[in-house]
């Protein structure tokens, strides 16, 4: 079955599209085969209208109407052109999160993704699964990391290896996997890269949406000062599973905590968020002894962070998702075809208690495609991911 996933993060900086083969046997082994996965920025206006949708702005229900109709067109102008080269039966969106509502006690209350599906629908007639988060929550899980789902059937090891799955996007996530069968732990460490690109933004006055290659961070030096007080944020000591987002580490967020402080060189200001990303993930994951570290997501490219993260994260090391066959900027929009395979097959979407909910459930709703729409029977509960390379061209 040809899936097309999509995928915008919290980095809010584009679209990110993959196309996998997926299939799944009687032993329940499912086979994803990559066959494509591209990036497309959003349009200046997109990006603009949906930052200026974010906490702490007020806006209307005309503005959340129109954000939602800009994405779901753009989606699927992106989509249709997509499935004209590599073909397509199915489509995963996720849309994009404007809000993940948390209470004080770290309890998932709700959540809130842009990007019409029904567009989508319309303009390539196939069936989409959409609004994935929902449903677990619902049943009382946090609604993220759903990469849990993947890592837990993609990463699995003989006994005494536990690997750490890290996704780094605007929000750190992590999922802990052992052997097969073990349970899985997976939640929300706090900022990836959503505060070292709202200062980038802020500091080159809007020219630049990151700081490319790491080049600010690597040359200044960390404010202890700045650090100390932004690791006193008392989501760090939520136990998990546990979840956030730009609700909570909004654009303000950084300025709001340098208040009487001397002032902090560009450099090092930098310089002391990459270090705050890589002190709280090492500081959550240390208690689970990991002795391997997959690291994807758009923070990869940051050769800076992911200094500090070595650093910080030894004696396990640290690699990419490239070396198990997922290329790291691509594996969120794989696992979007895979959530969405599962729940065409009506195969709940969650690892058992990875994000809290006590009964794994189906994900998502579906938007019938112009067709009739004929569910399969359902498949049997998968036990392991096999990533294959796809065929040569």
């Amino acid at each position: 079955m040809i899936v097309v996933g999509l995928m915008s993060g919290t980095s809010m900086d584009g679209l990110d599209v993959a196309v996998a083969d997926l299939s799944l046997d009687g032993e329940g082994t499912v086979t994803l085969v990559p066959l494509a996965a591209e990036e497309h920025p959003w349009p200046e206006e997109t990006r603009a209208r949906l930052l200026g949708v974010l906490p702490p702005a007020r806006v209307s229900l005309g503005d959340v109407c129109e954000v939602d109709t800009l994405v779901g067109r753009e989606s699927a102008r992106v989509v249709r052109e997509i499935v004209r080269r590599y073909g397509g039966d199915l489509v995963g969106s996720h849309g994009q999160t404007v809000f993940h509502s948390v209470s004080p006690r770290g309890r998932a209350l709700g959540t809130l993704q842009l990007g019409q599906p029904a567009w989508i629908a319309e303009e390539t007639g196939l069936p989409v699964v959409s609004d994935i988060r929902a449903r677990d929550i619902a049943a009382g899980g946090q609604g993220a990391p759903l990469a849990s789902t993947l890592d837990a059937l993609w990463l699995a090891a003989g006994p005494g290896t536990k690997r750490v799955a890290l996704n780094l996007g605007g929000i750190a996530n992590v999922t802990v996997v052992g052997a097969p069968g073990e349970p899985v732990t997976a939640f929300d460490t706090g900022p990836a890269n959503c505060l070292l690109d709202a200062a980038a933004v802020r500091l080159s006055g809007g020219r630049l949406g990151s700081d490319i290659d790491g080049r600010m961070a690597r040359a200044g030096t960390v404010r202890t000062d700045l650090l100390g007080r932004l690791r006193e944020e008392p989501y760090y000591r939520l136990p998990a599973p546990k979840s956030t987002g730009r609700e909570l580490f909004t654009t303000e967020y950084v300025a709001e905590r340098l208040a009487g402080l001397p002032e902090v060189a560009p450099d090092d200001l930098m310089a002391t968020l990459a270090e705050l990303t890589a002190v709280t993930v090492a500081d959550a994951v240390r208690p689970y002894a990991p002795t391997e570290v997959v690291a994807s997501g758009g923070g990869v490219r940051n050769p800076a962070l992911l200094d500090r993260l070595r650093a910080h994260l030894a004696p396990a090391t640290l690699t990419t998702s490239d070396t198990y066959g997922l290329p790291a900027g691509d594996k969120e929009a794989y696992l979007m075809t895979l959530l969405a395979f599962l729940s065409w097959h009506q195969i709940p979407g969650v690892a058992p208690g990875a994000t809290g909910s006590t009964q794994p459930r189906v994900l998502g709703r579906l938007s019938p495609g112009t067709g009739p729409l004929r569910l399969p029977e359902p498949g049997v509960a998968p036990k392991r991911l096999v990533v294959l390379a796809p065929p040569a061209a």
